[in-house]
């Protein structure tokens, strides 16, 4: 590996890093020596890359570093793009359509000689199982959850029955064939997920619900099993 792309490699790790990354498994990931990391940490601080930490504690970047835009490799290139397609073909509309622009976008920018990743990925989404219709306006339940608003339901069981919910959507698990909402429902006093298919129908509030929805989804992480929450759960709730 090129020097340039180690240095920009470490800044990589510890961006996506929440807590800090020692010398040796900055050396493991690399695979390069352990007097290599620390020489590369030394030239990126000499150079006022905003890294703090120390040889046998570990290495944080401080929040707000930013590198020029795009400054992509092949392979996380080839990553944007796999899921781009994967959005495009499962998801909503809108979000398909999202999922184009940003293809469109990054082609603009990209370096010359990545551009042929673009018009010709080496990777591809296989197409599944055609999904089923979303009930309700997915991108108006999108903006609900980035303003933590509530969103009232009339949601169908398996059996058919409808109940009312007033929920706070936390996050929205995309499957092949359904999508399935996770959210705090005030009818239960608990996490309930909720299978778009079987909404009946669904208002979007003004009213905001309490607290900050990172909190709000760290709680309902904490209530997962050790598998991920299947695409069945819309029938628990």
């Amino acid at each position: 590996m090129r020097r340039a792309d180690r240095l920009f490699q470490i800044i990589q790790i510890l961006r996506r890093s929440r807590r800090p990354v020692t010398g040796a498994a900055l050396a493991r990931e690399l695979e390069t020596s352990l007097r290599t990391v620390y020489r590369d940490m030394a030239d990126l601080i000499a150079q006022r890359v905003p890294i703090r930490g120390e040889a046998g504690v570990g290495y944080v970047l401080d929040d707000g570093f930013d590198m020029p835009p795009l400054m992509l490799t092949a392979p996380e290139l080839e990553a944007v793009l796999l899921g781009a397609q994967w959005v495009g073909g499962r998801g909503d509309p809108d979000l398909a359509r999202a999922a184009q622009d940003v293809v469109a976008k990054i082609a603009q920018v990209i370096p010359e000689n990545l551009r042929p990743f673009v018009s010709s990925s080496p990777l591809t989404a296989a197409g599944g199982p055609s999904a089923v219709r979303d009930a309700l306006d997915m991108s108006q339940l999108r903006a609900c959850m980035r303003d933590q608003r509530k969103v009232v339901l009339d949601y169908a069981d398996e059996a058919g029955a409808v109940t009312r919910r007033v929920i706070w959507p936390v996050t929205v698990g995309y499957f092949d064939t359904t999508r399935v909402i996770c959210a705090w429902c005030e009818l239960r006093q608990a996490f309930r997920h909720f299978r778009t298919d079987r909404v009946v129908a669904a208002e979007f509030l003004s009213e905001r619900y309490p607290g900050a929805r990172a909190q709000l989804w760290a709680q309902w992480r904490r209530t997962l099993p050790d598998h991920e929450a299947g695409a069945d759960a819309g029938d628990k709730a």
